[in-house]
């Protein structure tokens, strides 16, 4: 079995903070495990904003980024629940390794530029790839609908008709419309 690399991983303790929308929706759809560490993809075509919104979960603030090749991963905890955050490299020749992070996965959280309607076909089809997937029928999703900012974006209604969000039954799903530039 292929395993993801081991990058370095950081830590942030956010115990003391009351929870995001964002990890709200994680927080609800949490599952007892051992060692009470939650796994969480996030992916995402390149450039939808995956690594902006992975440090916006952990240190409000904005860090000038490049493209990620492989992952990142980071370790939050929000009210005394740790979570494992994987930030997956999004490029095309990325995105057939997306497969080997998804064991033990609980939740997976999907970035999508709401400015790049070229793409958002791309983005379903990769969607519902993983849904099919069989280390990842369990799992919650997470849909940032990112990029809200910008002058003719697509609403996160539009993004989830697009993507038959509500098709999907066997997995619970929200969508939240965002900007990780300012992390509304």
């Amino acid at each position: 079995m292929k395993h993801p690399p081991r990058p370095s991983m950081g830590h942030r303790d956010y115990q003391n903070c009351e929870p995001s929308d964002q990890t709200s929706f994680l927080l609800g759809c949490q599952r007892p495990q051992k060692g009470g560490k939650h796994k969480v993809i996030i992916v995402g075509l390149d450039n939808a904003g995956k690594t902006t919104i992975l440090y916006q979960f952990l240190m409000n603030e904005v860090v000038h980024t490049s493209p990620t090749i492989g992952s990142n991963v980071e370790e939050i905890v929000v009210k005394n629940t740790h979570f494992l955050m994987w930030d997956i490299g999004g490029q095309e020749s990325l995105r057939s390794s997306w497969n080997t992070y998804y064991s033990n996965t609980e939740f997976i959280i999907l970035v999508v530029d709401s400015t790049d309607r070229e793409r958002l076909a791309i983005s379903k089809e990769e969607l519902y790839r993983m849904l099919a997937h069989e280390d990842l029928r369990k799992a919650a999703v997470l849909i940032f609908a990112n990029k809200q900012d910008m002058k003719d974006c697509m609403s996160a209604a539009e993004i989830s008709k697009y993507l038959t969000l509500s098709s999907i039954k066997d997995h619970p799903w929200h969508i939240q419309s965002c900007c990780a530039l300012t992390g509304e």
